[in-house]
């Protein structure tokens, strides 16, 4: 097997491949698009409904415990009172006067130049993997074109969140270069607003959801109504969520648009929160590697006591290293029983269960992980991008590039390949054989071009395996050549081995 060359992956390389292989499209593209929402192609949406399928089956039919529902994306506006939506979901914004920008406080950084001692001035960035070097450079940059002596103290950022009223006047915009532009950071708060119903006046606002969590915890009660279901229980949910974010960026890790993957175990008020917390944060970080991501692009990350919401016991984040710097993938969040207290609070309705050992009513406490679709999605992009000098058949050397994505995930299965289109044989058996695999997996077939660049096309969607049909097939035992994505090693196989192979990777 080649060594790959294990290049520095930039988000240009990634984002230009999902748009030539036809995984991902900037949505409304012939009209300019819309900033923060994004179409999955072809090989996109197959790619996103293998990661929703793996989390449902792991999740709610390989389990027990925990039941699926889904829920309506606009819900009755009092639920998003309850839940603190209305009045707290919101996100520090500064607006630049001059160009008409908008940045997310806690995302634009500053920092004084110090020279000598004295504040010769202050210089902005927007976050990024290198902000610290950003600000330092720009301080440089300041202390020469100012012509100023001194030695330059080394930088200290902040964020516009610890702005002091003074400092603001004075730091420049990331748009313009210029200070004084900038306004003080003001609460913006982030749900998509409508109307429901023929009016257009208070009485008929709603929200576009701006999580999925609320539905499950309006729905509790239903369920254990309904759901045989005994604590400790999950209520599960895929669908989408919405949020005006003030600056989207890179690419789908965060969006307007969003599809979210969420569970809500309920447990007793005296259980083991901090066990269950773990127990659940393993098992996010376990079906992770299963689906084909790399132990070492995996941390944790856990929230300090002082910026956790009054209620929560304890927050981890599962962290992915992108490309871009180590972000957060998957939260998992214990929220105590604030989230079914509010509702049974401003509905009026209980939401209590029978403790039968101590005959005593009680709300549930809850253990919450939740992770959005895309996210997941661009991680697996990123981990299973790879380009590798290979050689052809003359020996020449060329450059590969491959998707390493597990089966369980990859948008096509196997390629069905007859070695030649216009030897009617060899096409027929391989489109039997196609139609055969076409009832239970995603097949593709392709008789166009040379097998070599047939075998990079289904290696830069991520197919692990490409059968090729030919003379020996149909003049011998039957058997095929099945070449290996990763390895790019060839075998005869069989039709029986073949399903065989799909079966135990495939589930």
């Amino acid at each position: 097997m080649p060594e790959p060359s294990a290049p520095s992956v930039s988000m240009e390389t990634l984002v230009a491949l999902c748009k030539r292989r036809g995984f991902i499209f900037q949505s409304s593209e012939i009209y300019g698009g819309i900033n923060g929402f994004f179409d999955y192609g072809p090989m996109g949406a197959e790619l996103k409904k293998n990661i929703r399928d793996c989390w449902w089956n792991d999740m709610v039919r390989r389990r027990d415990d925990v039941v699926g529902i889904e829920t309506s994306i606009i819900m009755h506006p009092k639920v998003w009172e309850a839940s603190g939506h209305v009045a707290g979901f919101t996100d520090p914004l500064v607006d630049c006067k001059v160009s008409k920008q908008r940045y997310r406080a806690d995302q634009l950084f500053f920092a004084p130049v110090i020279v000598d001692g004295q504040v010769a001035g202050y210089v902005s960035a927007l976050e990024s993997e290198r902000t610290r070097e950003a600000l330092q450079e720009a301080a440089e940059t300041l202390k020469r074109k100012k012509a100023i002596q001194g030695k330059l103290a080394a930088v200290e950022p902040r964020d516009m969140t610890e702005a002091k009223p003074e400092e603001i006047p004075l730091i420049p915009s990331p748009a313009t270069g210029e200070p004084g532009s900038l306004t003080a950071p003001r609460s913006f708060n982030m749900m998509f607003q409508t109307n429901v119903g023929a009016m257009t006046d208070a009485a008929s606002v709603a929200y576009l959801r701006p999580e999925t969590a609320q539905g499950m915890f309006a729905d509790f009660k239903s369920v254990v109504d309904t759901g045989r279901v005994k604590l400790p229980f999950g209520i599960a949910q895929i669908g989408k969520s919405f949020r005006n974010e003030i600056t989207p960026r890179n690419f789908i890790f965060r969006s307007r648009e969003f599809e979210q993957m969420e569970m809500e175990y309920f447990i007793h008020e005296d259980a083991d929160w901090a066990k269950c917390h773990r127990e659940w944060i393993n098992w996010c970080k376990d079906w992770l590697l299963s689906i084909g991501l790399p132990a070492s692009h995996l941390s944790e990350y856990d929230h300090p006591k002082e910026k956790l919401a009054f209620y929560s016991r304890g927050t981890t984040d599962i962290m992915f290293r992108y490309p871009f710097g180590v972000q957060e993938l998957w939260g998992i969040a214990a929220r105590g029983a604030y989230d079914l207290g509010q509702h049974e609070k401003c509905s009026g309705v209980p939401q209590t269960i029978f403790d039968e050992a101590t005959k005593r009513k009680f709300i549930p406490h809850v253990i919450e992980p939740a992770v959005g679709v895309d996210r997941i999605f661009l991680a697996i992009i990123c981990a299973g991008y790879a380009e590798e000098d290979v050689k052809d058949d003359k020996g020449s050397v060329e450059k590969r590039t491959v998707l390493r994505l597990s089966p369980r995930i990859a948008p096509v299965k196997v390629a069905v390949l007859p070695l030649l289109k216009n030897k009617p044989e060899l096409v027929a058996r391989a489109e039997a054989l196609h139609k055969k695999l076409q009832r239970k997996y995603a097949v593709f077939y392709d008789e166009s071009g040379a097998i070599g660049r047939r075998y990079r096309r289904q290696d830069e969607i991520g197919t692990p395996w490409c059968v090729t049909i030919d003379f020996e097939t149909i003049e011998k035992d039957g058997t095929f050549t099945l070449r290996e994505r990763d390895s790019m090693q060839q075998r005869r196989i069989g039709e029986a081995e073949l399903f065989a192979l799909l079966e135990e990777h495939v589930y």
